[in-house]
This record gives C-alpha cells, sequence and structure tokens, in this order.
C-alpha cells in the first residue's frame, strides 16, 4: 500500500550491522512509500533517535557493540516512546522472549518476507498511536458527556457581535500550526479559547496539556516542562517526563506567559526554535512535536520595552495575537451565560432546573464583572448553591472580591452589593481596607482553598500570596 499525496510517510530506522541487509530493507520500504534511514550499530542508532523523530525501529538481535537486547533496554528505560522491531537469524524461542520483555513490539526471524515486515510495521505503529491517543480521547469523551447533561456548550463563551468576530478568526486559524497568543483580562476565557484552537486542529485526537506560568514555584517549574533524570537533584529517585514531552502530537498551553521568569524565557524560546528539549540533568536533546498556544493578561509589549519580557520570544509567541474582550464591553453575553451555567450546575448539583429572575438579570446586567466571565460563573455557582426556590433571585446573588463593581445608577439603590463599601457606622473605607476585606471574605468563601480564592478575586496565585503576605493574612 502506498501513501497519498495527503499521507505524512512513516519514517523508519533500520539497524543492522550487515550493510546488504540493512539497504535492502530500507529499499523495499521506500518503495512502499515509507521513509527510511539506516544505521550500522546500536550506537549510531541510539544517536539518530536522540535527534531524530521515526515511527517504528527495526534492530538487529546480534551486533558488536550494543546488541539489540541493549538497544531495547536504552529505548525502554530512557529513550523515546517508540515501537520496535526485532530481527534475528536466530530461531530461539528464548531471545523472542527476552525481546519481548525487553520492550520490543514483534519479533520476526531471518530471513523473512519484505510484505511481512511491512504488514508488521503498519500494526505495530498503528497499536502505538492507539495506545497514545486513547487516554486522550476518553478524557474528551468523559468530558463531552459531563457538559451534554449540563446543557452547556463548552467551547464558547458568548454570542455578541465581538465574540463571533473572535470565533471567526479562530476557525481560520485552529487548522494550521501556527502559535497563537491569546491576550485579555484575568477570567476572559483563554484557556476556553485555547482547547477550542486544539479541537479544532488536526491535533484534536492529541493531548492538550495546560500549564499555568504564575501558578507554580519558579524554582520547580523548569521540571514540571522538561521533566528531569533520576540523580538529577536530591530527591530524583526516577526519571520524570515533562509536560513539554507528555503533549507530543498535541497541544501545550502557556498560561500567564507574562509571569515566565527571564531564564526560563531562553529556554522557552530554545524550544521553539529548535523543537527540542532537554531534562533536567539529562545530556541529549530530545524531539518534540507540538503546538504552542500562550495566554496572558499583561501588555507584553510594554513588558518588553521594560525589559522584563524578551522581545524574540514575544515574536515567537505573537505569530497570531488574538485578544478577547472584557465581559463588560459585551453585556448581551451576560444573560445567555448566566442561563448556561445556571443549568451546568444545577445539573452537576442534581438539583431541578432553575431559572434567571428579572431582578436577578437586572442586577447582573448593571454589574461591570471586573472578573469576567469567571466571576460571572462563580457567582452563579454560588447563587445555585444558596439558592432555595425555582428562581434565583438578586438577593441569592453577591460578588466576592467587587465591592464597586456596580454603575452609578444601581449602586444608589438600597441594599445594592456596593453597600460594602461603607462600615456599619457609615465611615468611608479605603480601597486597601476594602480589598483586604474582599480576600478575607472569599477566602472563608473557598475554605482557605488558594488557588480557588485567587481565581474567584480574578487574580493569580502569586499575585494572591503577595496579598497574603501585604495584609498579614494567614489563610
Amino acid at each position: 500500500m502506498h501513501t497519498t499525496g495527503t499521507e505524512q510517510a512513516l519514517r523508519i530506522l533500520i539497524i543492522d550491522d550487515e550493510k546488504n541487509l540493512r539497504d535492502s530493507i530500507a529499499a523495499y520500504l521506500e518503495s512502499e512509500g515509507m521513509e527510511a534511514r539506516t544505521a550500522a550499530s546500536g550506537e549510531a542508532g541510539k544517536a539518530l533517535l536522540e535527534t531524530e523523530r521515526f515511527d517504528a525501529v527495526v534492530v538487529d538481535l546480534k551486533m558488536p557493540g550494543m546488541s539489540g537486547l541493549d538497544f531495547l533496554a536504552w529505548l525502554k528505560d530512557g529513550g523515546p516512546l517508540v515501537p520496535a522491531i526485532m530481527i534475528s537469524a536466530h530461531g530461539d524461542i528464548k531471545d523472542a522472549v527476552e525481546a519481548m520483555k525487553r520492550g520490543a513490539s514483534d519479533y520476526l526471524v531471518k530471513p523473512f518476507n519484505p510484505d511481512e515486515l511491512v504488514v508488521r510495521l503498519r500494526m505495530v505503529i498503528g497499536n502505538a498511536r492507539l495506545a497514545a491517543t486513547a487516554s486522550a480521547m476518553q478524557t474528551v469523551a468523559d468530558k463531552r458527556t459531563r457538559q451534554s447533561r449540563a446543557g452547556a456548550d463548552p467551547d464558547w463563551i458568548g454570542s455578541s457581535g465581538a465574540m463571533k468576530e473572535v470565533r471567526s478568526l479562530i476557525e481560520r486559524v485552529a487548522p494550521t500550526d501556527s502559535t497563537v497568543l491569546v491576550t485579555g483580562e484575568s477570567g476572559t476565557g483563554k484557556e476556553v479559547v485555547a482547547r477550542l484552537i486544539h479541537r479544532l486542529s488536526k491535533r484534536a485526537n492529541g493531548p492538550f496539556i495546560p500549564i499555568n506560568m504564575g501558578g507554580i514555584p519558579e524554582n520547580l517549574i523548569e521540571s514540571e516542562l522538561f521533566g528531569y533524570e533520576k540523580g538529577a537533584f536530591t530527591g530524583a529517585e526516577s526519571r520524570k517526563t515533562g509536560l513539554c514531552e507528555l503533549a507530543n502530537g498535541g497541544t501545550l498551553f502557556l498560561d500567564e506567559v507574562g509571569d515566565m521568569p527571564l531564564p526560563l524565557q531562553v529556554k522557552i524560546l530554545r524550544m521553539l526554535q529548535e523543537k527540542k528539549i532537554m531534562r533536567l540533568g539529562g545530556s541529549r536533546q530530545i524531539p518534540i512535536d507540538v503546538r504552542i498556544i500562550a495566554a496572558t493578561n499583561k501588555d507584553l509589549e510594554q513588558a518588553v520595552k521594560q525589559g522584563e519580557f524578551r522581545e524574540d520570544l514575544f515574536y515567537r509567541l505573537a505569530v497570531i495575537r488574538l485578544r478577547l474582550p472584557p465581559l463588560r464591553d459585551r453585556p448581551e453575553d451576560i444573560p445567555i451565560l448566566a442561563q448556561l451555567f445556571v443549568d451546568r450546575y444545577t445539573a452537576e448539583m442534581g438539583r431541578p432546573p432553575l431559572k434567571l429572575a428579572p431582578d436577578a438579570l437586572e442586577l447582573l446586567s448593571r454589574y461591570s464583572f471586573p472578573g469576567n466571565v469567571r466571576e460571572l460563573e462563580n457567582a452563579v455557582e454560588r447563587a445555585v448553591i444558596l439558592s432555595e426556590g425555582p428562581e434565583l433571585h438578586r438577593s441569592d446573588f453577591s460578588f466576592a472580591g467587587s465591592a464597586m463593581g456596580l454603575t452609578a445608577p444601581d449602586s444608589e439603590k438600597e441594599g445594592g452589593p456596593v453597600a460594602a463599601i461603607s462600615g456599619t457606622d457609615g465611615e468611608i473605607k479605603t480601597l486597601q481596607e476594602l480589598e483586604k476585606e474582599a480576600i478575607l471574605r472569599t477566602l472563608a468563601l473557598y475554605q482557605g482553598h488558594r488557588e480557588r480564592t485567587a481565581q474567584a478575586l480574578g487574580i493569580t496565585r502569586r499575585t494572591l500570596l503577595n496579598k497574603l503576605k501585604e495584609y498579614q493574612i494567614e489563610g
């Protein structure tokens, strides 16, 4: 079976110390539409695998130096995830059993029919790809099942004219492999957009790996991204595969990329340029095949001018720039999104259906939502939890951390949420006092959970930790 013009040729590495045999195998595989590379020893094959990507390896059992079994042991312990077929002139069943124990996907005895090798190669490659995508596909299926039960469209965050323009751009960009930079205020739905780009791309069956650059301590972020080798540092008792490597064949989402420290920016730039990474404590470059989507709520161009962000990395990330408007600039989306979240949380909690009463819709429409879609979702979740009747009313809503979020006419209404700006004796409080109270209320609401508190307040976890230290709050 030859490949068509739309299929990508399978890349096969043939390792055998017999030149005539490896060349004849390579020639036959190429006649079948595959791309073949050859190596005369296990060591040479190992070097090729450390610099290039292959779909499968054909390796001889008996070779000088690194034997086929030694090569399989290296592949299983520290090499790339690639299926291998062992070939041997010795038909001893013990050799076959040992080869399979060492990680071989199949075993052929010389001389063999080259047609059989082609069939076996396609089979082991297909099985490897199925194994690699099965987990990701199951995750997607489970997610869509939950979302279907919740009656929600998981892939979008509005139907206003502004968001329709964003959606149109996404549909044009998604099929490419271009790097995308998503910008917008905290809580506008940047990860939702990144996931939609992934779902509409040719990588949809591959993994989507998100990482919050501002949510991981600086001393741990490199090991999370790139992984590490056994013994790389105290406590590294076994090899760890990094998130970049786990994203192979899929999408790596770098959220809050503006919080990335400068030393790490250098390594991310090198990864984008070379499409390779190196584990901490490692000595070899590992090829990776990932699409990068980055997101930030910061002005990266200003950060470049201030020397806080590398200009070359900025241009690498911003091949396609996609800006999400804040929720206050598209108020027509608020009622639709609010009811969507109501439906989602009533379904998840096993509650009867709830509707938004007119007074609740009026409140939501007049609120400026400094925390954007995330704040709306959190407010709805709290309202659903606390509600008792068949409708959600104004009294069911509160807006943690956003005491001054109402427009002027509504702020004059008696009993509105903005009443929190004054104390019980009518004194005016400073912004610092309001901020501290908002943090304390939200921490209490989420029982001290810092990640959820930061999300509800529309700030990063790092910013929350700084505020806790500033106000001497123990949370």
